[in-house]
């Protein structure tokens, strides 16, 4: 058995707060019913106002790039149909993909679920300036 976990970022474009609360209950439910359709396992989905969080669980025969793309322009279209939001929702280009060992995938779990929490007193950027410093410390 193979086990490719990737935890996968991607922001509302302008960074705008269109996402409320009620909205990303659905929506991430939503993620992941739309998930199983295409055959993937989204392990978790969560997030804020401004930006999304995946943890995915890709097959070998799987493209991390069509996959999150994927994903993204079923949430946006849905989104938009449904009329969720009061204005017409589509993302940044920039995504964020990390890959997580098996052995960290229950730490990131909790992470994700713990995103309105942890942005109380942290921001988006200085989330990922964390991911940014761990690439750093690789090159």
């Amino acid at each position: 058995m193979v086990y490719l976990f990737v935890h996968v970022i991607w922001c509302v474009r302008g960074r705008e707060a269109l996402l409320s609360k009620p909205v990303r209950r659905v929506l991430f439910a939503h993620i992941q019913k739309e998930g199983e359709g295409k055959g993937l396992r989204i392990v978790a989905a969560g997030g804020v106002e401004d930006h999304v969080h995946c943890l995915i669980q890709l097959l070998p025969s799987q493209n991390l790039l069509q996959v999150t793309k994927s994903i993204r322009a079923a949430m946006a279209e849905w989104l938009n149909e449904t009329r969720l939001l009061t204005a017409e929702v589509s993302w940044e280009e920039e995504l964020y993909a990390y890959s997580v060992s098996p052995s960290g995938v229950k730490q990131v779990v909790d992470f994700i679920g713990k995103q309105e929490e942890y942005h109380k007193t942290k921001t988006l950027e200085s989330e990922l300036e964390i991911f940014d410093r761990f690439k750093e410390s690789l090159v």
